[in-house]
């Protein structure tokens, strides 16, 4: 007898998560299958890809726009599929503005849905946990705090922590991977993360260039590691150096390598998401930085809840490191908050203990434990 589960994964990070819950429950369970929306790394743990994850990928609001006519075809023809053959349970991982409303629909018509990773209405658009109590049957969460939100509003709920907390080392090897990455050991380094998506390297391409350019006039023998994740974005970012004349200046593209970049790095500045709790897990003092258009920065300041934008802020639950966001974010500002770290090697040390704390918080073997929380839902079909 075959259990069949649909899934649906949204981007690279949606992808990596689902790929390690698919080992997991293929190692508690003699015959399971699954298929649905994912990515390369899901199909390589045997996943069946109606359509790549790739698909679901949109960069913004007015990008959310244009392809919502796409998207909402995409989600009616994968409803209609899976509701004529219904599977033992359908889990969406991420991607929510998706996955809700195609959850709804399934829990409607009798279905079981979980989704993997808690949407973010402690932060901002709170409102939408009366849409998740329609549309979740079980909500699996990244975060300690977050179960006490579904509980009150009866949603059940499972803490299983967050991947990248199993993943990444408790004790950093820097003087390894500067050794890997052939930078001395007594250099000035600061890593230099502009974030992921391509309107992230051209709204924040200028800023990061010419605070590199003040820190380098005060640091004459730094060298400044910047990992960018697509041959694109080192193309947008590898442009803003040239418009900008600063060829010059001590700057290291590197293809992916953020980890690296960050455990070889004396300070870090990186734009608000998910690189800010890697840096956190890696134990590296950083600044926070973000800039969007002003409307939409009205927008979104106007619907949050929270004191902070950064992960290490919100999973401390106080400013552990400083946060420049839209016109506080100016090269000088930058630039003086990565010298206040470089400044004070005792205040970096506490916060690297703050950290290894966080991590243990975290480190729940992520998959194996959203894994338990799915098996209650499965029975073999004949």
């Amino acid at each position: 007898m075959t259990i069949r589960i649909a899934m649906v994964a949204g981007e690279a990070s949606g992808d990596l998560l689902a790929a390690h819950l698919i080992r997991a429950l293929k190692s508690r369970l003699p015959q399971v299958a699954f298929y649905g929306i994912g990515g390369p790394k899901m199909q390589a743990e045997g996943f069946e890809a109606i359509w790549s994850a790739e698909r679901l990928a949109v960069h913004g609001y007015v990008d959310a726009l244009k392809r919502y006519r796409e998207l909402s075809a995409m989600r009616a023809n994968l409803a209609r599929m899976i509701l004529r053959d219904p599977p033992d349970v359908f889990i969406g991982v991420d991607a929510p503005d998706f996955n809700l409303g195609l959850e709804a629909r399934l829990k409607k018509a009798g279905l079981t849905t979980i989704h993997f990773i808690s949407p973010s209405i402690w932060a901002w658009r709170g409102g939408r946990i009366d849409k998740i109590a329609r549309s979740v049957s079980h909500m699996l969460c990244l975060f300690p705090f977050e179960p006490e939100i579904y509980e009150k509003r009866g949603i059940p709920v499972s803490y299983v922590g967050h991947p990248l907390a199993d993943v990444l080392p408790m004790a950093p090897d820097r003087e390894g991977t500067r050794e890997v990455l052939g930078l001395p050991e007594d250099q000035l380094i600061f890593a230099m993360l502009p974030g992921s998506r391509q309107s992230e390297a051209r709204n924040l391409g200028n800023l990061y260039i010419d605070t590199i350019r003040v820190l380098a006039e005060r640091h004459p023998a730094a060298q400044f590691l910047v990992p960018l994740a697509t041959r694109e974005t080192m193309q947008i970012f590898a442009g803003a150096i040239d418009v900008a004349g600063a060829r010059e200046l001590p700057i290291r593209l590197m293809h992916g390598h953020a980890w690296e970049a960050m455990t070889a790095a004396d300070a870090v500045l990186v734009a608000s998401g998910t690189a800010t709790l890697e840096a956190a897990l890696l134990k590296r003092p950083m600044v926070i930085t973000y800039r969007i258009g002003r409307w939409q920065y009205r927008l979104m300041k106007r619907m949050a809840y929270l004191l902070w934008v950064g992960l290490p802020n919100i999973l401390c639950n106080e400013g552990v490191v400083p946060e420049l966001l839209q016109d506080d974010a100016t090269p000088e500002a930058l630039a003086d908050a990565l010298d206040a770290w470089i400044a004070d090697p005792d205040a970096c040390e506490r916060l690297a203990a703050l950290f290894v704390d966080l991590h243990e918080h975290l480190r729940q073997d992520t998959a194996a434990r959203a894994a338990e929380a799915i098996l209650p839902y499965l029975e073999p079909r004949p």
